[in-house]
């Protein structure tokens, strides 16, 4: 399998193992939080992702010189549409209960980590 199509692969299973257990907790006890607010959060992040890592495969195809130009670019629009997605999150929803801000951070470090993991992964067997 393709690595791109492997790591969106294994993006869907962590994708849906967090909705699976968004909604397990939301219907067996009160979370803080509701159902819908850990689907869009997850679901942003994971095209932020996915966007991150079409970015990146793109990239590694490319000669060398190019190729460290695609890997800072994925990770700056990763940062950047972060961010508005935390502005989102905190000042337009009004989301800044303590279960809604753990929330979106344990949701951005999954995902963060699953992204540089990645990246780290691809870069040990084709280096820069």
């Amino acid at each position: 399998m393709k690595p791109l199509l492997k790591n969106i692969f294994w993006l869907v299973i962590i994708e849906t193992l967090i909705l699976t257990g968004g909604l397990v907790l939301s219907s067996s006890c009160d979370p803080g939080f509701e159902f819908a607010g850990i689907a869009v959060l997850s679901l942003s992040f994971t095209l932020l992702s996915l966007l991150t890592l079409i970015i990146f495969f793109i990239g590694q195809k490319k000669e060398p010189e190019a190729r460290t130009m695609y890997i800072l670019v994925a990770l700056g629009i990763k940062f950047i549409l972060e961010m508005v997605i935390a502005l989102l999150w905190f000042f337009v929803a009004k989301k800044t209960g303590l279960t809604s801000v753990i929330l979106f951070f344990v949701l951005y470090l999954a995902f963060t980590l699953f992204s540089i993991l990645v990246v780290l992964k691809t870069l040990k067997y084709k280096p820069l």
